[in-house]
């Protein structure tokens, strides 16, 4: 029960807060149509409102409530990863052509955020899949491991106090038991490999 308030609780703040920065952003296009938008200033706010879009639409789909029903196309993965990254120190390459269940989107969008928090220079992250089992890739040019939190993905008696910033790692277990998926993670160098089943 506790996952599902979770969940919805998730879903109604990124609800109640996408309208509000669709709006702001609305209204800095509206002064950037009458005013230009030359200035440092309008740049400043522009690229603000476009990254808070996009890390809303990007934990609505992570922290939100996600049915057996629900599905997601490609273009609308491929529209809110490629929001994120822009000018950021992230790339994304989503290598999956077909619409997905949300709910394995949902579990793929979480160990993103696990991968995010392993990189603090950037890197690159690649999704594919092949024969239904999913495949997360990440590397960078410096790594940072806990092994502890990573083993607390797939060892259901590890004993983590989560942080905030580590939310993501106490809510994928959960959310990979709800998709009916395994998960397996592996570290070599700079890299680390990840296969959902």
């Amino acid at each position: 029960m506790r996952s599902d308030i979770a969940n919805l609780v998730g879903s109604r703040i990124c609800h109640d807060l996408i309208s509000p920065i669709g709006a702001i952003s609305n209204g800095v296009e509206l002064i950037g149509m009458t005013q230009g938008t030359d200035g440092a200033e309008m740049t400043l706010i522009n690229d603000s409102v476009e990254n808070a879009n996009a890390r809303i639409r990007f934990f609505r789909v992570a922290f939100g409530s996600a049915a057996a029903d629900q599905f997601m196309s490609r273009s609308d993965i491929l529209g809110i990863l490629t929001a994120s990254a822009r000018g950021g120190r992230l790339n994304y390459y989503w290598q999956i052509d077909d619409q997905q269940s949300r709910r394995d989107v949902r579990v793929a969008f979480l160990l993103i955020q696990c991968f995010e928090s392993a990189l603090p220079r950037g890197g690159d992250i690649t999704i594919s899949q092949v024969n239904g089992a999913w495949s997360l890739i990440a590397s960078g040019p410096q790594l940072r491991w806990d092994a502890d939190l990573w083993d607390s993905l797939t060892n259901e008696f590890a004993m983590v106090s989560h942080t905030p910033a580590q939310v993501q790692f106490a809510l994928l277990p959960e959310a990979l038991a709800e998709a009916g998926r395994k998960l397996e993670v592996s570290r070599v160098d700079n890299q680390i490999s990840s296969t959902l089943r």
